[in-house]
């Protein structure tokens, strides 16, 4: 099938983030295992930091140290852990293999686009879709502070498909956890599991009500056109 001619209704490809776009996880383990050797605690490892890592920086601390967010020092923990993040945000993430081969594919189709929906803040999504060469790319990027609501809420995906130009019946939106799904879901949109993003051993993505799993990026475009 040529590009431009797929058959679905789809206009606009809605991407989360964190383990979905960008495989983000090698500099967020960094981040969190720097701050554990300034603390003078051994390294996490990756295989254990990686399926956190879409869940946000209060998780990270919750499970890099043990405390609760009651605790005094959980918040200068957690604020040190962003700081060593946002000096070190793209020195290995990258997109996931083949999901160059996507956009690029959107790209050329006839009426379509790409955007992202992210919960994570703008001061961060900003600069690292910059570093990416992505930002002129999307037709949207959506942070989780750009609405007064963040996923698993409708809001930032249906102001996604206002940005894209698109209704909410012509989005497709595709991310690796259970609030992804919903929030998709919630605003009327078409919805994906990154099987190949941040899924722990006891997520269960069969029962989260997506309209499929997908294995690779490239099972995107098999989708549409499907």
């Amino acid at each position: 099938m040529k590009p431009g001619n797929s058959i679905s209704t789809i206009r606009t490809v809605l991407f989360d983030l964190d383990g979905t776009l960008l495989d983000t996880a090698p500099d967020i383990a960094y981040a969190i295992n720097t701050l554990r050797e300034e603390e003078s605690l051994p390294p996490l490892p990756y295989e254990e930091i990686r399926p956190i890592v879409s869940h946000g920086s209060s998780t990270m601390i919750r499970y890099a140290f043990g405390l609760s967010e009651e605790n005094p020092k959980f918040e200068l923990l957690r604020q040190r852990f962003l700081g060593i993040y946002v000096e070190n945000l793209a020195n290995e993430t990258d997109l996931f293999p083949g999901m160059e081969d996507v956009i690029n594919t959107i790209e050329k189709r006839e009426n379509m686009n790409w955007g992202v929906v992210t919960n994570k803040p703008a001061w961060l999504t900003d600069p690292l879709m910059e570093e990416m060469r992505l930002t002129g790319r999307a037709a949207c990027i959506v942070s989780g502070d750009t609405t007064d609501n963040s996923k698993p809420h409708p809001e930032p995906m249906l102001h996604a498909c206002k940005l894209a130009g698109s209704e909410a019946d012509e989005c497709l939106y595709i991310g690796d956890a259970p609030r992804d799904i919903k929030a998709g879901r919630n605003a009327g949109m078409k919805t994906l599991v990154a099987m190949f993003g941040y899924i722990s051993k006891t997520d269960v993505p069969e029962n989260w009500g997506a309209d499929a799993l997908i294995d690779q990026p490239a099972d995107i475009l098999k989708w549409l056109d499907n």
